[in-house]
């Protein structure tokens, strides 16, 4: 959502848990593994497609550049809240809009909750397409189009949004997390095959694309699999011995990237100018490999009730306060959420059929709201609460991070739309 944007769900203030005590927090290993599921999603199969965009090198060289620019917008995030926390009692529950907020009043408020709501619902659109495509893969000759899949979802879909409680398919993210690692050493066995086999050349892979527009394309991609930015609050929130936190991120950001460059150059290494934009799509079709895109496909369609929640939390909210207001009936405003729940799954799958490649709407939700989200409005954010307390060399570090930003977000958004 990478923004993985089912993972933005804490940074809505409806949705924001209540402070922990000290019993309840997070001990090392476990906010390890929380950053883990929290930053790695589907995005990640997407990652060889951009080494064939950009070139092997260029690749390992933006991945890096991404993951060190998320790594030091996250701590900007962690200051700007220490700074708040400690000139008035807001607690430990304050959220990305509490920054926007103590930074530029409700209307910063406002568009920071808006981003963080519209790339959730992109995420759920990325979701969909990406079962949509390895389902047309798996079942092909059936005479079904992609968007048949799709819709295939739907009523699946609205019957799981109706479930009360988000805990009972808390499993099927993990279940989702084991089968993306289970196919990321799939193609990473294929590769080392195809290596000691006949016909493969190193030569013949691009080291650093000739297509400058190819540049920005794959960058949205990477900054798509560092997914859930919008967690960082809360997962600093979590941990027992917050003062080890940042060394704890930049441990596992640096474990992540360094398989994020591994995983990318052998999935391009290993299908060179045929690599797939999913590159699932590119594995034999033996019973292995068609197994870890269904398990893929069950475990992301489990999962997709989790990222509508912020969605329908929203909705929810405002007709509750509509129906109330009008004396109507208890019994009219559950089936005022029903309906609305269906609808938002519905009017998801619509925009999702429309998406012509994964990759094209990987890329452009990176370039867009991923990019907003992770460096120009943490850099506005430190800039605006710091002011003149910066040294030189931060404020300059923190306009190039801004000013990087909104250029990666116009010309990577006009790139996406124009085609590579």
């Amino acid at each position: 959502m990478a923004l993985d944007t089912k993972n933005n769900i804490a940074s809505s203030p409806l949705l924001e848990p209540l402070p922990l005590s000290n019993s309840k927090r997070a001990s090392k290993l476990q906010t390890l593994g929380n950053i883990i599921v929290t930053v790695v999603g589907t995005g990640v199969l997407g990652l060889p497609f951009a080494f064939r965009i950009a070139g092997w090198v260029a690749g390992s060289l933006g991945v890096a550049i991404v993951g060190m620019s998320t790594y030091y917008c996250m701590l900007l995030l962690v200051v700007c809240r220490e700074k708040l926390a400690s000139e008035e009692p807001l607690g430990e529950s304050s959220t990305y809009g509490d920054l926007g907020y103590r930074s530029f009043g409700s209307p910063g408020r406002y568009f920071t909750e808006v981003v963080i709501v519209v790339a959730q619902f992109a995420g759920s659109v990325a979701y969909f397409v990406f079962i949509g495509q390895n389902l047309y893969s798996v079942f092909q000759g059936q005479g079904l189009s992609k968007a048949s899949y799709i819709f295939m979802l739907v009523p699946v879909e609205i019957g799981l949004s109706w479930v009360g409680s988000l805990s009972a398919l808390a499993p099927f993210n993990i279940f989702a997390d084991v089968c993306n690692v289970i196919a990321m050493g799939i193609v990473v066995k294929e590769d080392i095959q195809r290596a000691f086999g006949e016909g493969f050349s190193f030569g013949q892979r691009t080291m650093i694309t000739s297509n400058i527009g190819g540049l920005p394309f794959a960058a949205g991609m990477a900054v798509f699999c560092f997914e859930g930015f919008g967690m960082t609050l809360a997962l600093e929130n979590s941990m027992q011995d917050k003062r080890k936190f940042p060394i704890l991120l930049a441990q596992t950001f640096g474990g992540i990237t360094l398989v994020y460059i591994l995983f990318g150059f052998c999935g391009y290494m290993a299908f060179g100018e045929e690599t797939r934009d999913i590159v699932t799509l590119n594995l034999p079709r033996n019973w292995s490999s068609l197994a870890v895109q269904v398990g893929l496909c069950v475990g992301l369609a489990f999962t997709l009730p989790v990222m509508f929640h912020p969605i329908n939390e929203i909705v929810e909210g405002k007709l509750k306060i509509i129906l109330r207001n009008n004396n109507d009936s208890m019994g009219l405003e559950n089936m005022c959420i029903y309906v609305s729940r269906a609808i938002v799954v519905v009017g998801l799958a619509v925009i999702a059929s429309f998406v012509p490649e994964f990759s094209v709407f990987a890329s452009f939700v990176g370039s867009t709201l991923c990019a907003m989200l992770s460096f120009v409005m943490p850099a506005t954010f430190h800039l605006k609460l710091f002011g003149s307390s910066l040294p030189i060399w931060q404020k300059a570090l923190d306009s190039i991070v801004l000013l990087s930003g909104l250029f990666f977000a116009f010309y990577g958004t006009y790139n996406t739309i124009v085609g590579v």
